[in-house]
């Protein structure tokens, strides 16, 4: 009895997914996409909300608004996985059981990096994966850097038509001479914003150093300013000088090539997307989807895993040898 009721269901599925398909051939012949402006810049969806000294209006940007969004899907995320924990026996069940197997993973793969520091650098590691690969993902829900405001452009235009109260699309083709709109999206992903990726470069950096200075104390900055064998060696000391200059420089370009990185993956992501859905908006943009929904998840991971190993390393002293650990960080 349940294998022809399976396979009614399959069949049901299959009909469902073809009149989808339709309904989006003929969607896209009757509404043909306009191909969208990607700014590189944030746009702004409120007005002035305060005024900074020296920094000038500041107003909420459509990647803030949905960095904020994220930050909600977590702490639900957290609410949801706190209740499926059955209490007497501490084992998860559904999203739950998931998330620990990720969680595992991570775990597991910081073990073995970091040794006794794992429980320190784990927290770091783990929330830098799914913030990142959150904001990542939520380009590939539908609306998300499609629907919002409409601004009037001078030049590359589109005209608009009414579909319902409130309710304003735009229709090709464009005005290339003449006054149209184009749309400021409500939602972008965040990490198409440099300042999303600086600021989680600079988070990874700091706590870098922190690490560092807890694992092996003040002598951890004799790393970026060794001057300990410059008068008593002072050929070799001078160079362990000019390696230690050279170490302090490249921790300020882990910034840079950090955000960098981050950045210009997602944002030709972005753009890829959004070109695609335009120019062939039936099928080749479910396959560009699921290529970026890789791309994410691998973005993330690098991030946090360069995160942790960087980490390992600091806690190690200049020699090499691994410091040992103060009392409460051994596992």
């Amino acid at each position: 009895m349940d294998k022809p009721k399976s396979r009614w269901r399959l069949g049901k599925n299959r009909w469902i997914v073809l009149a989808l398909i339709i309904a989006g051939i003929i969607f896209s012949f009757v509404f043909p996409p306009a191909r969208p402006i990607f700014e590189v810049i944030p746009e702004p969806i409120t007005g002035v909300l305060f005024t900074l000294p020296r920094l000038g209006p500041i107003s909420l940007t459509n990647t803030t608004f949905t960095l904020a969004v994220v930050s909600i899907i977590l702490i639900l995320m957290a609410f949801f996985v706190k209740r499926s924990i059955k209490k007497d026996t501490l084992i998860p069940g559904g999203f739950a059981a998931a998330l620990d197997l990720l969680f595992e993973y991570l775990e597991d793969m910081t073990a073995s990096t970091a040794g006794k520091w794992a429980k320190a650098i784990f927290p770091f590691f783990a929330t830098i994966v799914l913030v990142v690969v959150l904001s990542n993902w939520i380009e590939l829900i539908p609306g998300v850097g499609s629907i919002g405001w409409l601004e009037e452009v001078k030049e590359n235009g589109y005209p608009t038509i009414q579909l319902a109260s409130g309710v304003t699309s735009l229709v090709t083709p464009a005005n290339p001479s003449g006054v149209g709109y184009q749309v400021v999206p409500f939602m972008r992903t965040p990490s198409t914003d440099l300042n999303f990726t600086l600021m989680l470069a600079l988070v990874s950096v700091v706590m870098t150093q922190v690490i560092g200075f807890r694992a092996q104390g003040g002598k951890y900055f004799t790393k970026f300013f060794n001057t300990r064998t410059l008068f008593t060696k002072p050929l070799f000391g001078a160079i362990d000088f000019l390696v230690s200059i050279l170490e302090g420089i490249s921790e300020i370009m882990k910034v840079i090539s950090f955000s960098f990185r981050l950045f210009g993956n997602i944002v030709a992501g972005s753009i890829l997307l959004l070109v695609v859905g335009s120019l062939l908006p039936i099928f080749l943009p479910s396959m560009v989807m699921m290529f970026e929904f890789f791309i994410g998840l691998i973005q993330a991971i690098v991030f946090g895993m360069l995160t942790m190993v960087f980490m390992s390393m600091a806690t190690h002293g200049h020699e090499g040898e691994e410091e040992a650990a103060p009392a409460g960080e051994n596992g």
